[in-house]
């Protein structure tokens, strides 16, 4: 109501800047006025001739005022013979009507009416779009109501900037629009406002990971090992890290990232068949085989003397000097010697794989009850610190179970 009331003002002064003048045209016509002049300058020149006769100053007053006369006859402006009329208002309606179906043409054309009539109609309509969206079950939006819905996103932002969730929606709706700034700009919005919401950093790191600038790449390559570093299970920040690494060719960090996804996923499941097939693309592309660590484990007379009926063996792989293991495989107790190979399969993290070790300790234990972390009673054993090649010849180290937990 604001904009055509400014509208109808603007039209009315118009309208008054084109009647107004011409109203007044005519009222004082240059004739006339040369006309009123003169004969005040002859009345006033009769008064002067008066005085003059009363003070003797004139003594021929008649011929004076003769030749007065004649002077006048003389600068008087012949008269048309047609008089001239005012303008009649009622002639001045159709300029008006012109003038406003003009001005209302001209903004129609390129006012954008259209796009403002449907921008309101998607005003309308977010209810239901976001409706549709948070129920799985309704029928998904097409591309033209995605289009609709970021629209009302936008200015639903424009009043309530703060909302994270709507950042983070208008973010996802640049990325199935492919607006890769849309969804960069979003995303980042709504990570400035909640840094540590997983869901928003893993978005934001989504949408780093499709772009095709390094530095983004970078970025979500830190922000990805540092949600992994915090949370070893967490599935779909691993899966962005490897795909990310693998796009970038670093495909030994992608295909740790996958193996430690294989390790995670359960039996089954759907993706597994996906992510092996991955990781043969990525080593096939990396031109080379992961490295492989072989171990040989035996027992000492008295391990072998009190090695209990049931338990579980864990070999773990460190660098020799970070406690951490790098690598870990767990296997059922059986018959010694017992020979297994370690490759970057086994590793525990994907920014630390097996190959990327210069030196290798090997520790075995064989736990009672299957946990990580060792028990009384526990038998175990230890390598030295040994030099290791990731890309050689695959090597043997011994270990010996000779030890007991205390």
């Amino acid at each position: 109501m604001a904009f055509w009331l400014i509208v109808i003002i603007l039209l009315a002064v118009a309208a008054a800047l084109l009647v107004i003048p011409a109203m007044g045209q005519g009222a004082n016509s240059p004739a006339t006025t040369r006309d009123e002049l003169n004969k005040a300058i002859y009345q006033d020149r009769l008064a002067e001739l008066a005085e003059d006769e009363a003070q003797g100053v004139v003594e021929q007053r008649p011929e004076l005022i003769q030749e007065l006369q004649q002077n006048l006859l003389t600068d008087i402006p012949q008269q048309s013979d047609e008089t001239t009329t005012p303008i009649n208002r009622w002639a001045l309606l159709p300029g008006v009507v012109i003038l406003v179906v003009i001005a209302l043409g001209l903004y129609l054309k390129t006012g954008g009416l259209t796009q403002v009539q449907a921008w309101q109609q998607v005003e309308g309509q977010m209810p239901e779009l976001r409706a549709r969206v948070a129920n799985e079950r309704a029928e998904p939006l097409t591309m033209e109501e995605v289009a609709r819905l970021g629209l009302g996103l936008r200015t639903s932002l424009q009043h309530d900037a703060a909302n994270v969730n709507d950042w983070m929606m208008l973010g996802r709706v640049g990325m199935a629009l492919n607006n890769a700034t849309t969804a960069t700009q979003a995303f980042a919005k709504a990570y400035q406002l909640a840094p540590d919401n997983e869901d928003v950093r893993l978005g934001y790191a989504e949408v780093l990971t499709r772009s095709s600038d390094p530095q983004d790449n970078q970025l979500a390559t830190q922000m990805l090992r540092s949600m992994v570093g915090q949370d070893h299970t967490n599935l779909r920040a691993m899966s962005l890290l490897a795909f990310n690494a693998f796009e970038q060719g670093d495909f030994k960090q992608a295909i740790g990232a996958w193996e430690v996804m294989l390790k995670l996923l359960p039996a089954g499941d759907s993706r597994v068949e996906v992510i092996k097939r991955s990781i043969a693309q990525a080593k096939s592309q990396a031109g080379q085989e992961t490295a492989t660590l072989g171990i040989e484990v035996s027992l000492s007379s008295d391990a072998a003397r009190k090695l209990p009926q049931q338990g579980t063996v864990i070999i773990s792989v460190t660098d020799g000097a970070n406690p951490v293991p790098v690598a870990v495989k767990q296997l059922p107790l059986s018959r010694f010697p017992l020979a297994i190979a370690l490759d970057d399969s086994n590793a525990m993290m994907p920014e630390r794989l097996l190959s990327s070790l210069q030196q290798v300790k090997v520790r075995a234990r064989i736990s009672l009850d299957g946990t990580a972390n060792p028990q009384p009673g526990d038998w175990f054993g230890e390598s030295d610190v040994q030099n290791f090649d990731g890309k050689g010849q695959p090597q043997t180290i011994h270990v010996e179970i000779n030890k007991q937990t205390p």
